[in-house]
Order: structure tokens, then sequence, then C-alpha cells
């Protein structure tokens, strides 16, 4: 690839500018928009939800109330962004969606421009930073609740978040590392590569209550240290959570432009949710493979 200038954009810019994998920021922005439109095996089914964009993957063949998982993307990334992992939890008998924020970069659409935002001074982010985003889950868990079509069957004492990158900030927020964010329903978070550092400096990740998963990965520069040093993330989060560390993943390691790690995502996901959302006594985030360089449980 020939590129004469590499600019960390949306997903990058989680990285705090530092991207473990250099790619231009043109062809991170196509191969998004590409994303917003991929196959609808890939892609589950677009529906309008609380005036959201929306894709949703409903398990095949169940009529039983379903456990639900919200999935946020990233800055700059969009609701199909990570169809490998969404896809997997369907399957596993999860009824997941994923909406479009207004920061989504989509085909033919999404923002006009960059703007700054304080990503290298999460000391200056409060709960009005990206309120919007949860606003848009708040409006959709509403949305579900009166539609006739989901509301019987979500069973709406196992609802989970999923996010990566700002999506993990979302999440986490609405279980309540922002408490004027915390939304009741939540009862397990899996917080993919998140940007938890404005927490760190002043959030009550030790007032959420319920059950965290962060994974992260060494080449994910500006985001595993503060989930894993002392007084981090990790650290003030109240047990029970995890932290996986994945030898090798950089910060895109968790969205469909890399492969490698897709399957062990998918496993430490999906034994995580299972544990605390279907209540598997069998199902064992704590159980350590290969590929993890670093795992911590309380």
């Amino acid at each position: 690839m020939r590129t004469t200038q590499l600019i960390p954009v949306g997903l990058l810019l989680m990285s705090v500018g530092v991207a473990s994998t250099k790619i231009a920021s043109g062809e991170v922005r196509d191969r998004f928009r590409q994303q917003g439109n991929v196959r609808p095996g890939r892609s589950g089914e677009a529906l309008q939800l609380a005036g959201l964009l929306c894709s949703i993957w409903e398990p095949s063949g169940s009529g039983r109330p379903l456990p639900l998982v919200i999935f946020s993307h990233g800055f700059h990334g969009n609701r199909n962004q990570s169809t490998f992992l969404t896809q997997a939890l369907a399957r596993a008998g999860y009824l997941v969606i994923a909406p479009n924020h207004k920061d989504a970069i989509t085909q033919g659409g999404g923002m006009a421009g960059r703007p700054e935002l304080p990503f290298q001074n999460p000391g200056e982010w409060s709960d009005t930073t990206f309120q919007d985003r949860a606003r848009d889950i708040e409006s959709l868990l509403s949305a579900l609740k009166a539609d006739e079509r989901f509301s019987a069957h979500i069973d709406w004492s196992r609802v989970g978040l999923a996010g990566h990158s700002l999506g993990g900030y979302t999440v986490l927020g609405l279980a309540g590392a922002w408490p004027s964010w915390r939304l009741p329903e939540v009862k397990a978070v899996l917080a993919l590569s998140p940007y938890a550092n404005p927490y760190v400096h002043h959030g009550d990740l030790a007032g959420l209550r319920r059950p965290v998963m962060y994974q992260t990965g060494t080449l994910d520069i500006g985001v595993a240290p503060f989930l894993s040093k002392a007084g981090g993330a990790y650290d003030q989060t109240g047990a029970p959570a995890y932290l996986v560390v994945f030898q090798g993943a950089g910060h895109l390691a968790w969205t469909d432009l890399n492969s490698r790690f897709q399957a062990i995502i998918t496993d430490y996901s999906l034994a995580f949710l299972n544990r605390y959302l279907k209540g598997d006594p069998q199902a064992d985030p704590s159980r350590r493979q290969g590929a993890v360089a670093n795992l911590r449980v309380q």
C-alpha cells in the first residue's frame, strides 16, 4: 500500500493517534463505508428503531424470550463494523442489535469532517461528552419495549451491552461509570478495547455493581495502559471483573478489518455472556488460552 500521509482517524484516534497497523485514513473510511452495506447474511436485518438505523441478528427457530445484547460501535465505525462477533452471538442464542450512532461512517453518508475532540486529554471529559450515544441506547431500549415484535420476545432480566472503543466508553457509562447514565436493565458489560481513560480520572467504575469483561491487546497502545496499570480501569472496577490481554492484538482486532483474533475474541465474549446473562455454570471466562498474554480475574 502506498500513501503520502498517514492520519489517525476514527477508530485509530481511540489509540491516541498511535496505530498498531499503518492504514491510510481514506482507506479506513472507505472500508468502514463498505461495511455499512455488507451482504445480508453478515449485516443482519436493517431496521429503523427509535430513529436509529440498526442491524438486527436474531437466532433462528427460537420462540422463547431471548437474552438481548446491544452493540455500540467505535468512533467513525458503524453498526456492521464487527459482524464476526454479532453473528456469533446470534448463533449462540442472543438477540443482537447494533445501532448507528451519529458519528458513524456509512456508505453515502456519515460525519462531515472530523471534530476536534480531547482524546489526548481524558481528564476533560464528563458525563456530557458523547451523551448522545447514551441517549441512543436508552431510546432504543424504550422502543424495543414498546414494539410488539420485540417486547414479548426479549428476556428483560438478561440484557447485556457490548461496545468497541468509543462504544466501550458508551457501555461502561451506561453501566454506571457515569452515574447519571446508569440503565437499570443492564446486567453485564463487554468492553472491547474500550476508551475507559476518562473513567480512570473521574468516573465511578467502583460503582458499576455488575459483571464486566475488559478485552485489550499488547499492541493496543492507547487503551491497554489505562486498563491494566496499577490504579487503572480494571483495578478500579469492582468484582466480578475480568481483564483479557491478547498477545499481538491492536485496536482494530475487534472489527471485521482484522480476522486474526476473531475466534479467540468470540470464545471469551461468549464465555462471559453465557456465564452472566444465561447463567451457564459451565461457561468459564477465566480459562486461559494460548494467545492470551495476561488474564486477570476478581
